[in-house]
């Protein structure tokens, strides 16, 4: 199997366009949460360095470090939901965007810290980060919830639905907050 991280994104792009099975919507999940953290990632390599900054150095660099970990994660799912919905295995099609899903919280929570700590002229992509994290996570849950559809398990499906609608919480309220406060900065 062609692994789409190492392609191009005019090839994934065609493919997810094209009328194939996959890719499709857990993998442009998968996708989007990597341009989140992405983001996370360029405005702590542009800060590191810089003197108006150095006091949270060691703190960027978790952050960095973090970062570049999910968006690791997160390329490596765009391919394991490809590989899940070939598979018609509904258990790993429900996997890999609750996987999304959760690990679109981890993300988020990296943007409030930036927006402080960050440099202030890529305000605006703390907000693009939190934006498409949330954004990456709607779209999973679309794909989990397509998936719970089918299992026969009564429990497992409730705890699901009820630890995503805990995380929709915190991530709406992440985002919410950070694009207010970015808000504020690039209004002045």
């Amino acid at each position: 199997m062609q692994l789409y991280r190492n392609q191009s994104l005019q090839k994934y792009a065609d493919d997810l366009a094209a009328k194939l099975p996959a890719p499709g919507g857990g993998s442009a999940a998968a996708l989007n949460a990597a341009l989140g953290v992405s983001l996370i990632s360029m405005v702590v390599n542009f800060t590191l360095g810089k003197p108006r900054y150095a006091e949270y150095e060691t703190e960027l660099k978790g952050i960095l470090d973090s970062a570049e970990k999910l968006r690791d994660r997160f390329l490596n799912l765009v391919d394991l939901d490809v590989v899940a919905y070939k598979s018609k295995d509904i258990r790993k099609a429900l996997d890999v965007p609750f996987m999304v899903a959760r690990l679109c919280l981890e993300g988020i929570k990296l943007c409030p810290a930036l927006i402080k700590k960050g440099n202030i002229n890529l305000i605006s992509d703390v907000g693009v980060a939190a934006v498409l994290l949330e954004a990456a996570f709607a779209a999973a849950c679309f794909n989990v919830e397509i998936n719970l559809r089918y299992p026969d398990d009564k429990s497992l499906s409730g705890k699901i639905r009820k630890e995503l609608g805990q995380k929709a919480r915190v991530i709406r309220k992440i985002r919410q907050d950070t694009e207010e406060r970015v808000g504020k900065i690039i209004r002045g």
